[in-house]
């Protein structure tokens, strides 16, 4: 199923901390999409060159209202766009400032090099070439590079705990352990972060709706109950919406509370 990616949202997210950097986040009305590349997002399987420091992958996403998010590995770029005669021309981009590892110190400048060049675009069905006078970068689409995992019959990881301010990730949730299923019969499984939990799902399409949930009663450490609180909170709204993009699930609940899982490898 397409949505919205989870890197568009971190970045929207993100524009709170921008340091000093009056940009807006809101899309580039004035210019209109290009068939065939809105909605969309693609990720690189070759760059011929100079390569991406840490070696990427380039990822690119071109909004339905004219805007884009990119990505060369650490921080992610986003504002308006214009696609018109054949080029990227993006304007008043603004980036995220998270710290980037020393595998990808660089990343960050490479995908702003390759941005201010404007470089020509030319796509072939799936395939996205972006070109300049000294790099060429092949990006195929994420849906047939990462195809989505189901929904049901797939073992999720919890990763991330959304509010309706910020996404938190870290050790203390990871190290929760909390995983949610549902088979095909509907029965729900998992654990909330220390205790099991167990019920059934109705699911349709985009909607799943949980039956009241039943837990074990163990024990837990401070941490483990801070993340089992806010797991339990999201999947007692009972009716809550999922987007799946490759590997990662995001459930919302009504509230705005949310949480991120990864498919279990």
């Amino acid at each position: 199923m397409r949505s919205v990616s989870r890197r568009m949202i971190s970045a929207i997210a993100s524009c709170g901390v921008l340091a000093g950097m009056a940009v807006a986040c809101g899309s580039n009305e004035e210019e209109a999409p290009v068939a065939g590349l809105e909605g969309r997002e693609f990720i690189s399987s070759s760059v011929t060159g100079t390569p991406i420091p840490g070696g990427g992958p380039l990822r690119v996403e071109f909004g339905d209202d004219g805007t884009l998010n990119a990505t060369a590995g650490c921080n992610t770029a986003f504002g308006g766009v214009d696609l018109s005669d054949g080029r990227v021309r993006t304007e008043q981009l603004a980036m995220t400032l998270i710290g980037c590892s020393e595998e990808t110190a660089g990343a960050d400048e490479w995908l702003n090099g390759l941005l201010a060049e404007e470089p020509a675009w030319e796509l072939d069905g799936e395939e996205l070439v972006l070109r300049t006078e000294d790099t060429t970068v092949t990006l195929v689409d994420r849906e047939v590079a990462e195809p989505d995992q189901a929904l049901v019959g797939t073992t999720w990881e919890l990763r991330s705990l959304i509010s309706e301010d910020a996404v938190a990730s870290g050790p203390s949730i990871t190290d929760a352990g909390a995983t949610l299923r549902i088979d095909e019969e509907g029965r729900v499984s998992g654990s909330a972060g220390c205790n099991n939990i167990m019920g059934s799902a109705r699911v349709d399409g985009a909607t799943v709706e949980f039956s009241p949930l039943a837990t074990t009663r163990m024990s837990c450490s401070d941490e483990k109950n801070e993340v089992e609180r806010a797991v339990l909170a999201v999947l007692s709204e009972g009716t809550v919406q999922v987007t799946i993009e490759a590997d990662r699930l995001t459930v919302m609940g009504e509230s705005g509370n949310g949480l991120e899982y990864v498919a279990q490898s």
